[in-house]
């Protein structure tokens, strides 16, 4: 179910654009001919932008197969639902969508941690099946994501899943949200890329039209998907930017300027010879999950 006509992404990623799309969009050109994504991420904003077509793309092997292993369910859904379903019993883990099994002294004793100390066993027994099975069982990962801390995906230097369990389980909310993913990307016929972006974005044929929207990792800021973004990576992208530009292609890019005293000159200075739009935004991280007010903006150059 939309809030708000909204549709949320089913894979709640942290620092997603599901609070700030509608303000996002308004600064988006009237008709779009390919929405093109080389961070897409949980797909907030593809979820909830119109375009003729959908070239999307992430580094994240997971995000891809997650993305697509929902696409491969759209139209027959109910198969989707009985295979997650199955492993949520076959593992003993909280389903508060169909009711709480939680005992009511656990919510008691423990009235903001219960969900987690009712699902840490089976959790953990999930995980463990997920890591000695290869780590290609799509819907197996996609209940560590709703079951998981944050509801992240994190893997350790070995490549292991390695999120510990959190104060969560499938809910309404949760519920809503696939449904939401289901019927939009009935009509989307998304294309999935998995490559680096100056890859993703050096292999693309441009159109007419076409929108490049970009919500790259931030620079200064701590987020658990930022680990692998410096002043090197922010360089090469400001460059392809810059290079799009000469050729006509319309692009539209989201940045933090200002964070707990912190500054991204690097993009501030950039982004003078562009349109720079004010965002209202907030942003949680893994490791301090209370709400940063900062400096988000939205880049454009038409």
């Amino acid at each position: 179910m939309m809030r708000n006509g909204i549709s949320r992404s089913p894979m709640f990623y942290v620092g997603d654009k599901y609070k700030l799309i509608r303000e996002i969009r308004t600064h988006f050109p009237d008709h779009i001919n390919r929405l093109i994504e080389p961070f897409v991420g949980g797909g907030s904003v593809m979820m909830n932008v119109d375009a003729d077509g959908f070239i999307l793309n992430d580094i994240d092997s997971y995000v891809i197969g997650l993305h697509q292993m929902l696409c491969g369910y759209v139209g027959r859904e109910q198969e989707f639902y009985t295979e997650f379903y199955r492993i949520v019993d076959q593992y003993g883990l909280s389903l508060s969508y169909r009711e709480n099994p939680v005992p009511q002294e656990l919510r008691k004793n423990h009235p903001k941690t219960y969900f987690a100390k009712y699902n840490k066993e089976a959790y953990n027994q999930l995980k463990a099946d997920f890591i000695a099975g290869g780590q290609q069982n799509w819907i197996q990962l996609y209940v560590l994501l709703i079951y998981g801390f944050n509801r992240m995906l994190r893997f350790n230097k070995k490549g292991l899943f390695n999120l510990p369990v959190g104060n969560v389980d499938y809910n309404q909310n949760t519920h809503d949200a696939l449904e939401d993913y289901f019927r939009v990307m009935t009509a989307k016929q998304a294309e999935w890329h998995n490559d680096d972006f100056r890859t993703f974005l050096g292999n693309i044929n441009y159109q007419e039209d076409d929108l490049v929207y970009l919500d790259p990792p931030y620079l200064i800021t701590f987020s658990e998907y930022n680990k692998l973004w410096n002043d090197e990576t922010e360089r090469e992208l400001l460059a392809l930017l810059d290079d799009m530009n000469a050729r006509g292609i319309h692009f539209a890019i989201s940045n933090v300027t200002h964070y707990r005293g912190r500054t991204n000159t690097l993009f501030l200075e950039w982004s003078a010879q562009y349109h720079s739009h004010s965002i209202k935004s907030n942003y949680i991280s893994f490791n301090d999950n209370s709400i940063k007010q900062f400096n988000e903006v939205l880049v454009t150059n038409f």
